[in-house]
C-alpha cells in the first residue's frame, strides 16, 4: 500500500498522523522458522539484515505478515537514508502494519485494528518498533516533524483496509524537498576526482524520461568507485532523456537505476536546485519514478 503525495498539511477527523520513515520498505514474510524480507519491488534483503531478520522469527505467530521501513537513526533519533546506504550502524524495522498472522489475512480489516494485532505481536526493543504517532491533531504533526527536522507525515484514515498500490486512504505531506530521480548519464571527471564528475537525472512524464538537472555532490570515492562499475554495463550511444539535455562530456545509461536526492527547490525551467545525492533506491524500479513538480 502507497501514499499519495499531498502538498499541504491537513486534520481529518478519525485519521492518525505518524513519522514518514527515510528506510527501505520491507515486507517482513514469517512461515514457521523461515523469514523473508522484500522491498516493494520484489527484491530479496534477508540476507542484508540478519539481526533484523532473528528478531521477527522470534515473534510468537507461527505465521506472519508485516509491513514496516529498514530505517538507521541519527543522534537525534531521525532515520535518515544515507546512515543506512553507508552502512555500519545498527539498522531497525519501524512496523505500521500487519496484513496476516496466524493463518487469518486481516487486509480487509480497518488500520485500527490492524495496528492493535501489530501493537499485540511487536514489543518495541533495540531491533524492532512500532511507527510512532507524532499527535492526534494532523497540523500539529506537522509542526512537530519540521521541528524535530523529520522527513515528512503519513496520514492515515484508521477505517481503511489495506489496498495495493497508491492509495488516498494514506496520505504523505514532506517537510523536506527529498525525491526519486532515474539516473540517465554521467559527466567526465575534473580536476582530482575520480570515475565521474556528475550524475545526469530524470523523471517519467507519462512514457517520456524528462531531465531534471545534475547532482555532484555527495559523493565519497567508495561511492564514486562503487557507482561506476554499475554504470559500465549500462552505457549507451543514445540519450534516454526527451529532449536530449545540452550537456557536455556525457556518457548515457539506460535508464535502470533510482537515486535518492535531497535539494533546496525546483528552478522555474523546472530543474533541481542544489542537489545532492544520498545513495541508490535498490527497493524502486526506474519506472516508478513520476515527474512531480512542487
Amino acid at each position: 500500500m502507497l501514499a499519495t503525495l499531498v502538498q499541504e498539511p491537513f486534520h481529518k477527523l478519525h485519521w492518525v498522523y505518524e513519522e514518514k520513515y527515510d528506510g527501505i520498505r520491507i515486507l517482513a514474510y514469517k512461515e514457521g522458522s523461515k523469514l523473508s524480507l522484500i522491498t516493494r519491488n520484489g527484491i530479496d534483503r534477508t540476507g542484508d539484515f540478519p539481526k533484523i531478520v532473528d528478531a521477527v522469527r522470534h515473534l510468537r505467530p507461527s505465521t506472519l505478515l508485516l509491513d514496516g521501513e529498514v530505517v538507521v537513526f541519527d543522534s537525534k533519533n531521525v532515520s535518515r537514508f544515507q546512515l543506512l546506504q553507508e552502512g555500519g550502524a545498527a539498522a531497525k524495522y519501524a512496523v505500521f502494519d500487519c496484513l496476516f498472522a496466524n493463518g487469518r489475512d486481516f487486509r480487509k480489516e480497518p488500520l485500527s485494528d490492524r495496528r492493535q494485532i501489530a501493537t499485540r505481536f511487536v514489543e518495541p526493543g533495540k531491533l524492532l518498533l512500532l511507527s510512532a504517532r507524532l499527535a492526534e491533531d494532523g497540523l500539529q504533526a506537522f509542526r512537530f516533524a519540521k521541528l524535530r527536522g523529520l522527513e515528512g507525515v503519513i496520514a492515515k484514515d484508521v477505517s481503511s483496509p489495506y489496498v495495493e498500490g497508491r492509495s488516498r486512504y494514506w496520505l504523505k505531506v514532506k517537510v523536506h524537498q527529498e525525491e526519486e530521480f532515474v539516473i540517465g548519464a554521467y559527466t567526465a571527471p575534473a580536476g582530482s576526482r575520480k570515475y565521474f564528475g556528475a550524475l545526469l537525472l530524470g523523471a517519467y512524464e507519462k512514457d517520456v524520461l524528462r531531465y531534471v538537472g545534475k547532482v555532484g555532490t555527495g559523493f565519497d570515492e567508495k561511492t564514486l568507485a562503487s557507482l561506476y562499475l554499475k554504470f559500465r554495463p549500462l552505457t549507451r550511444k543514445r540519450s534516454p532523456f526527451v529532449p536530449p539535455p545540452q550537456v557536455k562530456n556525457a556518457t548515457f545509461l539506460s535508464p535502470k537505476l533510482v537515486a535518492q536526492i535531497s535539494f533546496a527547490e525546483w528552478t522555474k525551467d523546472s530543474k533541481l536546485r542544489q542537489p545532492v545525492f544520498l545513495g541508490l533506491r535498490e527497493d524502486k524500479s526506474a519506472r516508478e519514478v513520476v515527474l512531480r513538480k512542487s
